[in-house]
């Protein structure tokens, strides 16, 4: 039968390339946004797949969306967690920081992969299903956006391995930890476009292809579980 997946975050940039790759590895895949509804929906229609919106800093909307899946194809193999939201804030302009900024930052990145994780787990259980949670360089290495995002990813690539621990051997869960990476958000950031370029031995920021491609090899690996692999060109050697 074929395998479901559901990729979070999924219209564009990374979340896009994500689900062209596991529709190339034959998955039908459900493609999600918060907006961006008819760039989703090309896309879900492209792949032969099902659009969803959800608003996941809305935790009703967050916990619906996995049962929404179910509901309709019966199933669900893997779970990609891929939305997210940032920040820009200077390490240390500590009071540009609110408390509401850090709630947001966690509601979206942490929270919310919760709630999808959660909901989805019983029919993770049932299909010996996988968890890929798409974190950040910056949850490793004292670097990102902000203070707030970094600490979430952090987060995140925590839970990413308490849950493999946990959910073993039904499920597996791993988390690929990006630097840098081409998108349209990305492109003005000149001052990191020329760090990867100067700095990491690859000389590139990663494509969203790079990481889809590191995604579709953790999912193709039944054995592997609890790791946080980062994808950032070998930047973290320097």
């Amino acid at each position: 039968m074929t395998k479901v997946a559901l990729v979070t975050g999924s219209a564009s940039g990374i979340g896009a390339a994500t689900a062209r790759r596991l529709s190339a590895d034959g998955m039908t895949v459900v493609v999600h946004s918060r907006a961006s509804r008819e760039t989703g929906t090309a896309l879900a229609d492209e792949l032969g797949g099902t659009y969803l919106q959800a608003d996941l800093a809305d935790d009703d909307q967050a916990a619906a969306l996995v049962p929404r899946v179910v509901e309709k194809y019966g199933r669900l193999d893997v779970l990609v967690n891929n939305a997210g939201i940032s920040r820009p804030v200077p390490h240390d302009d500590l009071a540009a920081l609110s408390a509401a900024d850090w709630r947001t930052l966690f509601d979206v990145n942490l929270i919310a992969p919760w709630l999808l994780c959660t909901a989805a787990l019983p029919a993770l259980r049932e299909s010996k299903g996988s968890i890929i949670n798409v974190t950040s360089h910056a949850g490793v290495r004292p670097k990102g956006s902000s203070i707030a995002y970094a600490a979430s990813k952090a987060a995140l690539n925590h839970v990413t391995r308490l849950l493999a621990a946990a959910l073993g051997p039904e499920v597996r869960v791993n988390a690929v930890a990006p630097g840098l990476v081409d998108t349209p958000m990305t492109a003005s950031w000149t001052a990191a476009q020329e760090l990867w370029r100067s700095a990491s031995p690859m000389r590139r920021a990663a494509r969203p292809s790079d990481v889809a491609d590191l995604i579709s090899a953790l999912l193709a690996n039944e054995y592997i579980t609890g790791e946080v692999v980062l994808l950032d060109g070998g930047l973290n050697l320097r």
